[in-house]
């Protein structure tokens, strides 16, 4: 991975690589930044830099041999612990070693790419992944070995905030007293789920979303998109380069979550004083629970996005909006007068609710049923 390839984030490549060249690497990172924005990528081209004592912030001009080996992702100082699950090939006791020649397919593919798109690859049902003690084990056994260089040491841990207790604890030792020339790199996407004695330990950098601009043009250069069309694509992924790939591709329709959107919002505007509706709604939760909870969660957060798009509708706040559902006789405009000052924040406080719930292992029919009734109060509120 070579810094270039990687859109935006100028002053973090800038200090990463600066730091590097005068020998101030420390050990124990924090990448925190929004899906798609480039974290993982990051986090690759960094450890190149360092392992293969590359300079001129490029991953050039170093240990060639090295840089080849990191292109495959199988130099054998660069380890990674990942987010896995039980599936048709692993039973029982996953941890990522296990997976790891799907993970280097994966992260070729697209290191842009999503928790919700590595479970996918997993073959992940209603289950989600972690990173369990088993994984802890392995990273001590691995970094307790030689320099295969001579060099440093990389240990990339991804959705570090899916470590569970246990694994975070024992990791939180080997935090404490790294051996000589080992670098941790964690990332994530919340800061605050991973544990505050691990926080501590790490020098943390922010990674914002991308702007519409820098999606754009590489939508434009590596897509081979009308710019127009890519700009369009830019608003809608929101600073999320893996999402507008996904709407580049036409990927984004796997799973029908505008009509799915509609159907929820129409019979909780009808189950007001109607039995039938209120029976509409409970074969809506039903059919929305038989899922995966990786798609609930990520349809929940669609609904969030369509309900913020409606207010900033209703508010006038027109160049904000960017969705335009296709379903017939839905318009957004129509809607907006529905999400105002007095219900937003409540319907935001519910449906993140559900989204906790679910996360943890919560029974998604009950969450799903309880929401949608709450749902037909507030959708009426004025």
């Amino acid at each position: 991975m070579q810094f270039s390839q990687i859109l935006g984030q100028d002053p973090i490549k800038k200090h990463l690589t600066t730091s590097a060249d005068a020998g101030r690497i420390p050990h124990a990172q924090l990448f925190v930044g929004p899906e798609g924005s480039g974290t993982l990528a990051m986090a690759i081209a960094y450890a190149r830099y360092v392992v293969c004592k590359n300079t001129g912030g490029e991953n050039s001009g170093g240990d060639e041999t090295c840089n080849l080996k990191f292109k495959s992702l199988s130099h054998p100082d660069l380890h990674f612990i990942y987010p896995s699950v039980t599936n048709d090939d692993v039973k029982k006791n996953p941890k990522s070693s296990d997976f790891i020649s799907d993970w280097r397919q994966f992260v070729y593919d697209n290191p842009y790419g999503s928790l919700f798109d590595w479970y996918q690859v997993l073959g992940v049902a209603n289950k989600q992944g972690l990173i369990r003690v088993d994984d802890a084990t392995e990273v001590l056994r691995s970094l307790s070995l030689k320099s295969f260089e001579g060099g440093y040491k990389i240990m990339i841990v991804w959705m570090a905030e899916k470590m569970n207790i246990e694994a975070a604890n024992k990791l939180l030792k080997i935090l404490e007293e790294p051996p000589a020339k080992t670098v941790f790199i964690l990332i994530a996407e919340s800061e605050e789920d991973i544990l505050q004695t691990i926080r501590s330990r790490c020098q943390v950098l922010n990674f914002n979303k991308l702007s519409d601009k820098v999606v754009a043009e590489a939508l434009v250069s590596q897509q081979k998109i009308d710019p127009k069309e890519a700009m369009l694509i830019a608003r809608q992924a929101q600073g999320n380069f893996n999402k507008a790939l996904q709407l580049s591709r036409g990927d984004a329709d796997e799973f029908p979550f505008e009509e799915w959107f509609v159907m929820w919002v129409r019979a909780a505007f009808r189950a007001k004083g109607n039995a039938a509706a209120i029976s509409e709604l409970i074969a809506w939760s039903d059919n929305i629970a038989s899922l995966g909870r990786e798609t609930q969660k990520k349809f929940l957060n669609f609904c969030l996005d369509m309900f913020r798009q409606a207010m900033l509708l209703n508010y006038q706040a027109t160049s904000l909006v960017y969705m335009e559902p296709k379903i017939e006789k839905f318009k957004l405009e129509n809607f907006a007068p529905f999400v105002n000052a007095n219900n937003i924040n409540q319907i935001f406080t519910e449906i993140s609710d559900a989204i906790y719930h679910i996360e943890r292992n919560g029974n998604a029919k009950i969450i799903l049923t309880d929401l949608s009734i709450k749902l037909t109060r507030l959708i009426h509120k004025k």
